[in-house]
């Protein structure tokens, strides 16, 4: 079982066994759900780091900050919409 204690302050420090299960970072947000006298903690987002290059195609080769920035301006230029 893993425990933590409550500051003064009412703040967790929660074990670090959970933080690496969770991946769970400073600033990181968790939400709390009250049932039947229990409190369950559930992650709800994870930061840039940790899905970079999740969609990263095997043959797309990269692309510059500035190659986007013309894309960009090209189709505000044009209209298009998404």
């Amino acid at each position: 079982m893993l425990t933590a204690s409550l500051s003064s302050k009412g703040q967790l420090t929660l074990p670090k066994a959970l933080r690496d299960r969770f991946n769970l970072r400073t600033g990181s947000r968790v939400s709390f759900t009250l049932s039947d006298g229990e409190a369950v903690m559930k992650p709800l987002s994870c930061g840039v780091d940790d899905v970079f290059g999740m969609l990263k195609h095997k043959r797309q080769s990269p692309v510059t900050v500035d190659a986007m920035n013309a894309a960009i301006r090209q189709r505000q230029t044009r209209g298009v919409h998404p």
